[in-house]
């Protein structure tokens, strides 16, 4: 069996946040939600726990950090095309997330990102699957840029 990784994030509303990342397109796991918590689906093989903050806290004897105002991670996934980075933040800020990080353009790797709505922060990645250039140096033109 490969490796499964489930990542634990606390959340003031739990519906609201089910809602944002719906209307991003993820989808949950019925078998593992309740009112304190819901199993947000990546992929068969990676997971978010999306925990109301005082269910979250039964699992911690630390302080729960207020991702609005400080951070404690920063979770990215890839997408299928730099068109699908530009789609998922676009979908995430119409759902109520905010802005995070300009546009990143290296030429063979392309990201933005988002806050969602508890303050988490989210990076979208594409990489050209032939990965970067032989020589190590960025193609001409791909500086990190604005958008």
């Amino acid at each position: 069996m490969a490796t499964q990784i489930y990542l634990n994030l606390p959340v003031k509303d739990l519906k609201r946040s089910v809602d944002f990342f719906t209307a991003l397109g993820f989808s949950f796991n019925p078998d593992f939600t309740d009112e304190n918590a819901t199993c947000m689906i990546i992929n068969d093989n990676a997971f978010v726990m999306l925990l109301v903050e005082g269910f979250f806290k039964t699992f911690t004897s630390k302080d729960v950090a207020d991702a609005t105002g400080s951070t404690e991670a920063i979770m990215a996934f890839s997408v299928d095309s730099r068109e699908a980075v530009d789609e998922t933040v676009r979908k995430a800020l119409a759902a109520g997330g905010t802005p995070s990080q300009e546009v990143q353009d290296y030429g063979f790797m392309y990201n933005h990102s988002f806050q969602d709505p508890d303050g988490h922060l989210w990076e979208v990645m594409w990489m050209d699957p032939a990965g970067p250039p032989a020589d190590g140096a960025a193609p001409a033109g791909s500086e990190p840029s604005a958008s």
